[in-house]
């Protein structure tokens, strides 16, 4: 990957793919859950999120990536507080051939808008 890709995958701005969050809700439980992985801060995270997410913040994203040895052919959804961070997160997955990579629509504020359930651990 050159050096503008590599940028241009950092931009905040722009159309990925994206789940709403009723969909990832009722997707949790099922045998074909995605991963959900919150690139928000361990603060954010720990101050509630979704149930089951990994933390993976996007400050250090490509390491956390590199940690979690996730599956790519498992559905990936990332978080952030308002669909801004996650952008570059997707965009990185998919380059690493997460074909099945999204992000949550609006982000954590459009999950608690919505009353969906956070869990702390």
């Amino acid at each position: 990957m050159g050096v503008f890709e590599r940028a241009r995958n950092w931009v905040p701005f722009g159309e990925v793919p994206e789940v709403d969050p009723e969909a990832l809700h009722s997707t949790l439980d099922g045998v074909d859950a995605p991963i959900v992985l919150d690139v928000r801060t361990e603060t954010e995270w720990r101050a509630g999120h979704v149930r089951g997410a990994l933390s993976a913040p996007i400050t250090d994203f490509e390491s956390a990536l590199d940690a979690l040895s996730l599956d790519p052919a498992r559905s990936v959804v990332a978080i952030c507080l308002s669909a801004h961070r996650s952008i570059p997160a997707v965009r990185i997955l998919r380059a690493r051939g997460f074909t099945r990579a999204a992000q949550l629509r609006g982000g954590m504020l459009a999950w608690w808008v919505r009353g969906l359930p956070t869990t702390r651990e």
